[in-house]
């Protein structure tokens, strides 16, 4: 998952040979600059830039362009190198935008060498600012960080590499101008904007190519309406040149109806002045629908959240889009608050610091008033963030009291209406809801946890903790029954989603601990047997999956995934183990390993409840099971670790409501249609 990154935030870099990809609405200067400890540059020799693009373990663009790609190798840098600084300008001396507050705001991105995206970051807030400092790669304790950095200089390059120390600042900036004036013919022009009905069609006129751009079409780009310079793919004629005898009515695109097999579509013609259709005679946009538009919004009141205001194909992956979306927006902001209050925090720390370094200082009223007036500061800056965190949570809260009525019962919790009007779908849905997810400066404002379907690992109801981060505290025993009726509960879910007979459940309850739990489901006659008690039915209900997963893997290794035995069950399978490792012997312990590792490539899935102190006596051996399963808790515990912003979300179960039937009334409608289906 990709790091969005906001201004001061910080995020691990796993590899050392890294690309950082820079775009910008207009052509600009990249360059880098190296520095120590302290980030001092402490000579010319220090910046990679258009007029010296190679240093140890840096290399950038030889020319001013809209795009940029700038090669690091943290690894071949210097070892008195501590920081390396990503820096964009504006070209000077040419006829362009003089400040970063007239042009798009510049977007910034580390990859790997195989091109996925670690961390980015969109600089934003820029005004008279004329060159940036975007990024910093910097060393701390041997590993290595991306830190956004963001900060602007209205004084220009000259500014910028002068506040690094460099002595030679402004001279260096004039030279890296110079060079770039004289490689401009050489730049890189923004793609040009594609129109805003979403259309393919393009102006026929453009700058003439530069040496480094495709000359496929007189404003180099290709004629599918691709630009050369951004990967389209190659034209169909020499030099993407148009045929020479236009047919007696040119049309306006490409002729529609049936073509012939070995017979090419009449290409487009270019009407004088006019713009190019590049549309495919058969060809539908691929991109989905946009969202719906909202209502529009009363004079100086904010627009209205709308339900399933995301892009999808439909309602389902709309609503599940504009969920991912909440979650990455509270993720964002909150990441941005805990930010500015660290750094309000450092602020008064510096000076209260610089206060007590001064002997003079430490008592009478001077003192005093500089520890006042640092704690006002610190205070005025908690309540700045305090207040933008506040305003982006009422955003969420409203959109979340608008998302939730709406979302589908894949998505719903127990009481939602939407559960009172369920029938049994036709098909399996993209996802899956299996708790709520919070923040501390966000309680009140709960985000759906929603996993892809099918299951691609196991779960793990952990019935060990015995407190909640709520501060309630519950006995063994009745953690276990709350974990078992939230296995029960998920499972059910599970039921409920998929098509009848294409989700089948099996249980393992040795000691027969959990029957009151497993009682409606048992009661409704969703699963495939009775649950399997002692280590006989516990022997048999492994081998039987093992078996399964076995054959499949055969079938489908073999290239014979149709020609399985008669009769066999296609369903997805799911085996609920409670109480492990009661009743389970070595063997059967091996076996429940195999079904976690290569059951969920063929449609076999395990649910574990379990307190993996229980377990302690096979020592390592099992660790690698509780590592591939998604460990959930059924109380609410901070154990969920986000490694795109460092939060620790807090899980919260969704349980039926005290008193309700709606478990047992959705399982009876899956029984009901099963029923049909199975007479």
């Amino acid at each position: 998952m990709t790091a969005e990154l906001v201004r001061g935030q910080n995020h691990p870099l796993v590899e050392v040979r890294l690309e950082i990809r820079v775009s910008a609405g207009t052509p600009i200067v990249a360059g880098a600059t190296l520095g120590d400890e302290n980030g001092t540059v402490h000579g010319v020799e220090w910046v990679a830039h258009p007029g010296s693009p190679l240093l140890p373990g840096v290399e950038v663009s030889r020319q001013a362009a809209a795009e940029h790609r700038l090669a690091v190798d943290l690894d071949a840098v210097a070892e008195a190198v501590h920081r390396v600084g990503v820096l964009l300008a504006l070209p000077t001396g040419i006829a362009g935008p003089t400040s970063f507050g007239s042009v798009p705001a510049p977007f910034v991105a580390v990859t790997g060498l195989d091109g996925t995206e670690v961390a980015s970051y969109t600089i934003t807030g820029l005004t008279a600012e004329s060159a940036v400092v975007a990024l910093e790669l910097y060393r701390r304790q041997g590993a290595w960080k991306v830190r956004a950095i963001g900060q602007g200089y209205a004084g220009g390059l000259a500014e910028l590499l002068a506040d690094q120390g460099l002595p030679q600042a402004r001279q260096l900036a004039a030279g890296i101008f110079k060079a770039v004036e004289q490689g401009m013919a050489r730049s890189v022009p923004a793609p040009p904007p594609l129109p805003s009905d979403g259309g393919r069609s393009r102006q026929p006129a453009g700058p003439a190519p530069g040496p480094d751009q495709s000359d496929a079409s007189p404003n180099g780009q290709h004629p599918q309406g691709n630009p050369g310079p951004y990967g389209g793919p190659p034209p169909s004629g020499p030099q993407g040149t148009q045929p020479a005898q236009p047919p007696a009515e040119p049309p306006a695109g490409y002729v529609t109806g049936p073509t012939p097999t070995n017979t090419p579509p009449t290409p487009p013609q270019t009407p004088a002045g006019g713009p190019i259709d590049y549309s495919h005679p058969r060809r539908q946009n691929t991109a989905p629908p946009p969202p719906p538009a909202a209502p529009p919004a009363q004079p100086g009141q904010p627009a209205q959240p709308v339900a399933g205001d995301a892009t999808g194909w439909s309602m389902e992956e709309r609503l599940y889009n504009q969920v991912w979306g909440m979650f990455e927006d509270l993720a964002r902001t909150t990441a941005a608050y805990r930010s500015a209050v660290d750094f309000a925090d450092t602020r008064m720390e510096k000076e209260l610091d610089e206060v007590l370094s001064d002997p003079r200082s430490r008592i009478g009223g001077q003192g005093d008033a500089a520890r006042e007036t640092a704690r006002a500061k610190h205070s005025q800056l908690v309540d700045q963030a305090r207040q933008v965190l506040d305003r982006d949570l009422a955003q969420l809260a409203a959109e979340a009291d608008v998302v939730e009525p709406a979302l589908p019962p894949a998505y719903a919790r127990w009481d939602n209406p939407v559960w009172h009007a369920y029938r049994v779908p036709m098909e399996m849905p993209m996802a899956l809801r299996l708790g709520d997810l919070h923040l501390p400066e966000s309680d009140g404002l709960r985000i759906p946890m929603l996993i892809r379907l099918p299951l691609e690992r196991g779960l793990w109801i952990d019935s060990g903790r015995t407190g909640s981060v709520d501060g309630t505290f519950f006995d063994s025993h009745e953690l276990r029954r709350l974990a078992l009726d939230s296995a029960v509960a998920h499972t059910a879910r599970l039921l409920a989603v998929h098509p009848a007979d294409e989700f089948t459940v099996h249980v393992i309850d040795p000691a027969g601990s959990g029957a009151q739990s497993l009682a409606p489901l048992v009661r409704a006659g969703v699963l495939a047997g009775p649950p399997a008690v002692g280590a006989a039915g516990v022997t048999d209900v492994l081998a039987r999956l093992t078996q399964r997963v076995d054959l499949v893997q055969m079938a489908v290794r073999g290239g014979a995934a149709d020609s399985l035995p008669p009769g066999f069950d296609t369903s997805q399978q799911l085996l609920v183990v409670n109480d492990f490792p009661h009743g389970f012997d070595d063997r059967a312990v091996n076996q429940l390993r195999y079904l976690a590792d290569e059951g969920p490539a063929v449609g076999v899935h395990l649910m574990m409840v379990a307190d993996r102190e229980d377990a302690a006596g096979y020592g390592p051996l099992l660790d690698p099971l509780w590592r591939g399963l998604m460990r959930l808790t059924p109380v609410p515990d901070d154990h969920l670790a986000d490694p795109w912003v460092g939060h620790a979300w807090t899980y919260e179960p969704t349980l039926t409501p005290p008193g309700s039937r709606v478990l047992d009334t959705v399982l009876a409608q899956v029984a009901q249609a099963r029923g049909q289906r199975n007479p």
